[in-house]
């Protein structure tokens, strides 16, 4: 059961980039960063076999299955807004990332190598950069007047309330649905092969390896993929959102007199 064995999800360690600076501001998980450069290499390298692939007479699965996905965020990014094309290479980005990113806890990592996704700070990263993005894009299309009267509506949540909301709903959503998972396996692991059993020898250890298996076909695999697919989504939902009043001045110019 060595082999199986998974680390107990506990603090991440970290360096000071800083000399003499202990501070958070001035360390990092480097355990993280490690997870994270492997989960973009791996990332770089299946799109990259993905693309070596294509075939325009006859598309294998996996073909079939990325351009229904991108048909999809296409469809929904001409949508929101025709010109705004980089909406689709960000969720895609993000999609593949944090998919591939879960699903490496398929392996029996050892440490210090652990699913990025389930640092705090990875998805907090994430979410604060779809946040500027989004931020971004509103007051590109809305214009300086139109983005600070959002945050004037007196019946909704007030206006920086609502980047934050969206926020802390995409880092939470993925970091403990995976940090759940991980604690699970380490339960799985390290806890039930301790269960006596008497009637037959070893059987805790055979129940725990069939346990681990059939989590991981569940929690990382099926909620791994669910996790990446909602994250990409309200992504696209949220540059919606950021058009809010876009509309208003156009209807109002329209109204009869």
């Amino acid at each position: 059961m060595t082999f199986l064995a998974e680390q107990p999800p506990v603090t991440h360690p970290t360096v000071s980039i800083v000399p003499g600076c202990n501070s958070v501001l001035c360390t990092v998980s480097w355990d993280s960063l490690l997870s994270s450069a492997i989960a973009i290499v791996v990332t770089i390298a299946v799109m990259l076999f993905i693309s070596s692939r294509l075939s325009p007479r006859v598309p294998g699965k996996i073909q079939v299955w990325v351009e229904t996905f991108y048909g999809f965020v296409r469809g929904q990014q001409h949508h929101i807004d025709e010109k705004a094309t980089f909406i689709v290479p960000l969720a895609m980005t993000i999609f593949f990332y944090i998919l591939i990113a879960n699903w490496i806890a398929f392996l029996p990592l050892a440490g210090p190598i652990h699913p990025a996704t389930s640092d705090f700070n990875q998805t907090l990263a994430m979410g604060v950069l779809v946040f500027l993005v989004v931020e971004w894009y509103s007051l590109k299309v809305l214009g300086v007047k139109g983005f600070f009267r959002r945050f004037t509506k007196p019946f909704d949540l007030p206006g920086w309330l609502q980047p934050a909301r969206y926020t802390i709903f995409l880092l939470i959503n993925v970091f403990g649905n995976i940090f759940g998972g991980l604690v699970m396996l380490w339960v799985l692991t390290a806890l039930v092969p301790l269960i006596p059993i008497p009637i037959v020898p070893g059987v805790s250890t055979v129940l725990s390896i069939l346990l681990v298996a059939v989590w991981k076909a569940f929690d990382v695999g099926f909620i791994g993929l669910i996790q990446a697919f909602i994250f990409a989504f309200l992504t696209i939902v949220y540059f919606e959102l950021a058009r809010e009043g876009l509309e208003e001045p156009a209807h109002a110019q329209a109204a009869p007199a």
